[in-house]
């Protein structure tokens, strides 16, 4: 637990100074959802100039689908409204008192809703991105690789929007599941907290597997990977794009030698370039 913490603070540390910029104009804590007696809540923010519409980058705390925060991301919202983006951020249940598919539930309908007030906030409903880390970054390619014919779409609300996104960035999420042995026993306790079980029998396994859903017509992808990471092994990237590239979808793995889960200095400097650069090319044309 104290070596995941401390990932995740570093790269927290690190996005601060790779998106400076003070959360001015964010609009905090905007009800999308309601399930379960559970009020969703998400920020948000709108380029101050321009009549758009924009695309849409919908950011994706991580934390073991169990911890973390959407305010981790409030400080990258101005400057991807710097950048010609409407950007949000978003909470989602938590495990192990929510367990799966509540999570993926969740971020679908927050798409969903952001897509309801597309006019009212200057969004292109058919660009939106989704960027996430760790637990982020698995449901990031939960909603660019999940079709409306395979469910989990949930109650939250807006069932008339699409919940799926155009584009995604995923730093170092998992991606399947199914591998036995692939992780070390702290994840495999976050997993059963999430799944349930890690039974690979058992069909909630390829259900909450990313990989699971790859077919032709999914949006371009980009993962982020270090060598080093304690949590998430390189192997669940390779695998994913592998599958990816067989499906003949765009895709990028970009592997970082001797990250961990999270990385620092020029490596995260480099990490978000790619992020930007990916989403300008996918949701601006660039």
């Amino acid at each position: 637990m104290l070596t995941h913490r401390l990932t995740l603070i570093s790269l927290l540390l690190c996005a601060a100074c790779a998106f400076a910029g003070q959360p001015a104009g964010i609009q905090k804590d905007i009800t999308y959802g309601t399930v379960d007696g559970v009020d969703l809540k998400l920020d948000f923010a709108v380029p101050e100039t321009g009549d758009g519409p924009f695309p849409l980058v919908v950011l994706i705390h991580g934390g073991g689908w169990a911890a973390g925060n959407k305010a981790q991301y409030d400080g990258a919202l101005p400057e991807w409204t710097k950048r010609g983006y409407v950007a949000a951020t978003v909470e989602y249940r938590f495990a192990p008192k929510f367990k799966f598919p509540a999570q993926v539930e969740d971020v679908k309908c927050a798409v969903r809703y952001l897509r309801s007030r597309a006019k009212e906030l200057k969004i292109n409903p058919d660009k939106v991105g989704a960027c996430g880390d760790s637990a982020g970054g698995h449901l990031s390619l939960m909603l660019g690789l999940m079709d409306s014919k395979d469910g989990l779409e949930g109650t939250g609300g807006h069932a008339d929007q699409s919940s799926k996104v155009q584009a995604v960035v995923n730093f170092y999420g998992p991606t399947d599941f199914s591998v036995e042995g692939t992780f070390n026993p702290f994840v495999v306790k976050l997993v059963t907290d999430f799944l349930g079980t890690v039974d690979q029998k058992s069909p909630v396994i390829a259900q909450a597997s990313p990989i699971t859903y790859i077919n032709k017509g999914d949006p371009p992808i980009l993962t982020l990977q270090g060598t080093k990471d304690p949590l998430v092994p390189e192997e669940q990237q390779h695998r994913l794009h592998k599958a990816l590239k067989e499906a003949g979808i765009e895709e990028h793995l970009e592997i970082i030698q001797d990250g961990g889960h999270g990385f620092g200095g020029k490596d995260f400097e480099h990490a978000a370039q790619l992020t930007i650069e990916w989403f300008d090319k996918y949701l601006k044309g660039k």
